[in-house]
């Protein structure tokens, strides 16, 4: 199964990433290991996004494009991978668009985990002083949150206009979150396989 996974800061979607990959037995692949791994073996695309990020800039969407292109094709891809951090843009979705009709598979699936904003930001506080952030206060994770819901939006619209969005409750254990999240692919799948049908 090929699917991504998005939403908010502080809705678990490293760790619900971890869980379903595992579950459904293929690679959990984010931007940030992508980028980590290409820098630390000093690739051309990695040392092209260290300058940008040494000088406190954003990494374009080329450079980041190349890097999600290269992991997919990496053979434990075959079979399968789950996104997160991925695509985050309208073009970057344009882009994972091309790089999947490459290769001759599409998207199974984008999963939304959905989360009271609320409550997100007393889960991100409790989080940025367990780790010591002080530079995360209140208005600084709402601002994340407001620039997340701005730029995510129009991604679930267009994944939605696509039948391949499942929107999940986020909040909860992390197994009952797995386990509706596992729901809403086999829901996502049946109902293509019923829309295939002769």
């Amino acid at each position: 199964m090929r699917l991504l996974l998005m939403g908010p800061p502080g809705a678990g979607k490293g760790t619900q990433a971890a869980v379903i990959a595992e579950r459904l037995a293929v690679p959990a692949i984010s931007t940030g290991d992508i980028f980590r791994a290409n820098v630390a073996q000093r690739t051309a695309l990695g040392t092209a996004a260290q300058a940008y990020m040494d000088a406190g800039e954003y990494v374009p969407d080329e450079i980041t494009n190349a890097m999600v292109a290269d992991r997919l094709c990496e053979g434990d891809c075959a079979d399968g991978f789950l996104l997160d951090g991925y695509p985050r843009t309208p073009q970057q979705v344009a882009e994972l668009d091309t790089i999947l009709d490459r290769s001759g598979v599409a998207l199974d699936a984008a999963v939304l985990l959905e989360a009271d904003s609320d409550e997100l930001v007393t889960r991100l506080l409790a989080r940025s002083e367990e780790q010591g952030r002080a530079d995360d206060t209140e208005s600084v994770i709402r601002r994340r949150l407001e620039v997340y819901a701005a730029e995510t939006g129009p991604l679930a619209d267009s994944y939605a206009e696509r039948d391949l969005l499942a929107a999940v409750d986020g909040l909860g254990p992390v197994d009952e979150v797995t386990e509706r999240i596992l729901a809403a692919l086999t829901s996502i799948s049946a109902q293509r396989t019923a829309t295939s049908a002769p």
